[in-house]
């Protein structure tokens, strides 16, 4: 194989969805596996959608998933000498022609198919009238009116098209400024793009585009086409289905460990394994294993991966991934005993946001109290004696959590009393909730000076529960 150039091509209109995240997923990992090159290329030529914050969106999702490119991102915007010079050639070769036809008479001959329940298409009234240049115009593409057009597409195999089936596509409007299919022409030849790997929504415009690689004289790149991502429901995936851009992931508290594996699963295998490190596919990723039928993003399996993976990513990782979170909160993200609290906490959220309310008690310099958690646990009776085991905790050294339970049973059998009976209004006074880490790894990681004084004003705050 010849070194490949593959290219993710978005246009910057909106957000970066799931469908494109995948399509720049496979396209990087095509590249890597095979030592070849990563191209971004920004499809911007929509003047009046296309904006400078969608294009950080996209620069900002790729990074995120890591997703490095190789050249660009170039911008067609800044590549309309190119565009013209192609139109011009075709013009002068006899594979383009000017069409003066008007709008009205255009909608005309639309209107005219529907009511005769037949597919409309340019009936080429210009294309051997020569029209003037000087005369308001269109430039259209000279299709071939016979035979057939066939693309080998590396997923489905030869797809075949009658060429009565394609139109003389417009490749320049009145104005001068190209259309889609010529500006992707052009700039895959000048690129040099050997595989061009997208959804199957592009199969559509295939074989007009391998049409005019052959009218402008150039090889026609390798086509595979992946399939759509759908729904849970079996329709195409959409809001209501759950969050549908990578940015939307990234927000909720999604880790990007997860995103690679559930966007490379929509539509590529290998064997039963699940989750996959972006190195690792690097290494492995094919085509071969590529899926042709439609792939289905549940966002509930999602957010099931990402609750995995942060029982699992390295503690450090874990620290990073969490960290923009804490400091939007306010908190620190680098306290010295949040490595130690997010290994004690991993084990029960499923995202980084529910991560950080976990975390918040740590940080809270007073408990904010679960109503129904404190009416249940923290009577008065229940939390009397919890001042003498706060004496009792007070010279603890070292303050860690196996210190601190040797020290919690000698208190209990001192004064003849059962964790049973205690443990949960230890744990509501400290952390304000009936659910926290095991109460001793609690203890450390809130700190000496926290735990003595929750411990302490736990009588306080029952009585104040109960005004």
């Amino acid at each position: 194989m010849t070194t490949p150039r593959v290219r993710f091509a978005p246009s910057p209109t909106g957000v970066l969805h799931v469908g494109g995240a995948r399509t720049a997923l496979f396209n990087y990992l095509f590249a890597k596996r095979h030592g070849g090159v990563f191209v971004l290329r920004v499809e911007d030529t929509d003047r009046k959608r296309s904006t400078p914050e969608a294009v950080q969106i996209i620069l900002d999702g790729m990074r995120w998933l890591g997703l490095d490119f190789d050249e660009g991102p170039h911008f067609q915007t800044e590549r309309f000498d190119l565009y013209r010079a192609a139109v011009d050639r075709l013009l002068a070769d006899g594979g383009a022609y000017r069409c003066a036809c008007t709008v009205d008479e255009l909608n005309a001959k639309r209107e005219q198919a529907q009511k005769e329940k037949r597919t409309y298409r340019y009936d080429r009234t210009c294309r051997d009238k020569d029209v003037p240049a000087d005369v308001p115009h269109t430039v259209r593409a000279a299709f071939p009116t016979t035979g057939e057009t066939v693309i080998h597409d590396l997923l489905r195999g030869e797809v075949t098209v009658d060429n009565t089936e394609l139109d003389d596509l417009i490749v320049a409007r009145t104005d001068g400024t190209p259309t889609y299919n010529l500006t992707v022409v052009v700039d895959d030849a000048d690129m040099e793009i050997t595989h061009v790997l997208r959804g199957d929504d592009h199969l559509s415009n295939t074989p007009k585009q391998a049409v005019l690689y052959g009218l402008l004289g150039h090889e026609v790149p390798k086509f595979a086409h992946f399939p759509m991502i759908l729904g849970p429901d079996g329709s195409k995936l959409s809001k209501r289905h759950g969050a549908v851009s990578v940015l939307e992931y990234r927000d909720l508290g999604f880790l990007r460990e997860t995103m690679i594996s559930c966007l490379v699963r929509l539509g590529w295998s290998h064997g039963d394994q699940e989750e996959f490190g972006l190195k690792e596919l690097e290494g492995i990723f094919d085509l071969d294993h590529a899926g042709k039928t439609a792939a289905v993003l549940d966002m509930e399996k999602v957010t099931h991966f990402n609750g995995r993976f942060i029982r699992t990513v390295p503690i450090d990782r874990l620290r990073e991934a969490v960290a923009p979170f804490l400091v939007a909160e306010g908190f620190d993200a680098d306290a010295p005993w949040l490595p130690g609290a997010l290994e004690a906490l991993r084990e029960r959220p499923k995202t980084l946001v529910e991560m950080v309310e976990w975390l918040r008690p740590f940080y809270a310099a007073e408990p904010d109290f679960d109503p129904k958690a404190r009416k249940k646990n923290m009577k008065p009776d229940r939390v009397a004696p919890l001042p003498s085991l706060a004496d009792a905790l007070a010279g603890v050294e070292p303050f860690d959590a196996a210190s601190l339970e040797r020290a919690t049973e000698a208190w209990l059998a001192e004064h003849e009393l059962e964790l049973k009976k205690v443990g949960q209004p230890i744990r509501v006074s400290l952390t304000g909730r009936a659910v926290s880490p095991p109460l001793y790894d609690t203890m450390e990681i809130l700190g000496r000076e926290k735990v003595l004084s929750r411990l302490r004003n736990a009588p306080a705050v029952a009585a104040e529960g109960r005004e």
